[in-house]
């Protein structure tokens, strides 16, 4: 800790850079992907709002737990299916994946598809869990 905190005083424009960089980084991640909602907020939309979750793991994982009446496009197949969520183009859809990794890049494509209500679950399922928020297995 010491070595760190003496590299900190001994390059401070070192240090600004990488903290201006990775602030870029993680704004325009944020950007392009949507919104991040909370698991609390999830839950809103999908009530109020009639939300659709679309989680975007592989189908292993899929079937070992998720969101109830979640649909299941793997994050890898999302372009060449988008098509399957066109009567949902009115709702929110909320992306969900293992921890917040592939949402971003597929909110941006469904963006891209022209869906304009897209948000993604800040944490992912990873989140939901550790919320204790019930999952359906199959």
């Amino acid at each position: 800790m010491e070595q760190f905190i003496e590299f900190v005083i001994n390059h401070p424009l070192h240090v600004g850079a990488l903290v201006a960089l990775a602030s870029a980084l993680a704004f325009t991640e944020m950007r392009k992907g949507g919104q991040s909602v909370s698991t609390a907020q999830l839950t809103q939309m999908v009530n109020q709002d009639q939300g659709v979750v679309i989680d975007v793991r592989e189908k292993a994982d899929f079937s070992k737990g998720h969101i109830v009446n979640a649909i299941n496009i793997p994050y890898a197949k999302m372009k060449e299916r988008a098509g399957e969520l066109e009567k949902y183009r009115e709702k929110t859809i909320i992306v969900v994946d293992a921890m917040g990794q592939h949402s971003g890049s597929v909110g941006k494509t469904l963006k891209t598809e022209g869906f304009a209500n897209v948000v993604r679950l800040q944490g992912g399922m990873s989140t939901w869990t550790s919320d204790s928020l019930p999952v359906v297995k199959k």
